[in-house]
């Protein structure tokens, strides 16, 4: 298989983070077997001062994570699609190879994620292994959402599916990517046999966190589900987060539901309704769409 994998690598950065965006591309180049069409997409910045062999595409104003990333695949060539967010790198050189040959292996696997450590060996949090019952992080298996900083797929499954999420702009877009894999009759799959690497970060740094979370989550519903199953998700969801925050963060609750009513008076974009067969293989598969 060496020497005839091509593979498109789509990096995302708004240029803030100069040192990790810098050994983020380095780690891609330093991948072995694989030939390689690499894009570094700024969102709001022209990327400047990039490696020999690196294209860049820099957007006028920051349209957002999932935006970004797609305006990056038209510009790269390749049987797989490899996304790799600017403070995310890989410390494999075997990485992609490695990535790659199981897909090959077992067709049915139609989008990769790596286990995430920290590089400074501080312990990861819980919820970069995506899946309820979290087991080992080492553990690999078959999940319905993705980490999305490093995600590995096939370009006919990405085409497919439609692509990431325009519309959410940040948070969720990995959940309906995996759903939509999901919807090919593929599965998502969790590789924590293999290491993609990135800082300890609270995601609450970001303004809008909240918020956005919460319109994301009903836009995931209205966008992606049947009918019946709308309210559902959505109320599971809703209880959670009650039940996480009422206690000791009202402010955080608060900026949740504002969201939350966003979700449902704003336009999500595009509907695009899983099968009914879909949501019996995810249900049997033991994540039913509506937790």
């Amino acid at each position: 298989m060496a020497g005839d994998v091509t593979v498109g690598v789509v990096v995302l950065t708004q240029g803030t983070r100069p040192g990790d965006l810098e050994r983020g591309i380095r780690s891609v180049l330093a991948q072995q077997g694989v030939i390689l069409d690499v894009v570094c997409v700024g969102n709001g910045w022209q990327p400047t001062g990039l490696p020999v062999g690196v294209r860049s595409l820099g957007l006028p104003t920051n349209l957002g994570i999932p935006a970004g990333r797609n305006r990056g695949v038209s510009l790269v060539t390749g049987e797989y699609l490899f996304f790799l967010d600017d403070d995310a790198s890989i410390p494999d050189p075997h990485f992609l190879i490695e990535a790659i040959g199981k897909m090959r292996a077992d067709p049915k696997i139609g989008l990769l994620q790596p286990r995430v450590e920290d590089p400074a060996g501080i312990e990861s949090p819980r919820r970069w292994i995506p899946r309820i019952r979290k087991g080992e992080a080492t553990s690999p298996g078959r999940v319905f959402s993705v980490w999305e900083g490093a995600v590995l797929l096939p370009r006919s499954v990405f085409d497919a599916t439609g692509g990431w999420a325009e519309p959410f702009f940040y948070a969720h877009e990995g959940i309906e990517l995996a759903w939509r894999v999901w919807d090919l009759g593929l599965v998502a799959w969790y590789a924590g046999d293999l290491v993609a690497n990135h800082p300890v970060i609270l995601p609450t740094r970001h303004a809008d966190y909240y918020r956005l979370n919460a319109r994301n989550r009903v836009w995931l519903a209205r966008r992606n589900l049947p009918v019946p199953l709308v309210p559902l998700y959505v109320a599971s969801w809703t209880a959670i987060q009650v039940l996480r925050w009422a206690p000791n963060n009202r402010l955080a609750l608060r900026a949740w539901f504002g969201g939350w009513r966003e979700g449902w008076s704003h336009d999500p974009g595009q509907r695009r309704r899983l099968r009914a067969h879909t949501v019996w293989r995810m249900t049997w598969a033991g994540r039913p769409p509506i937790i």
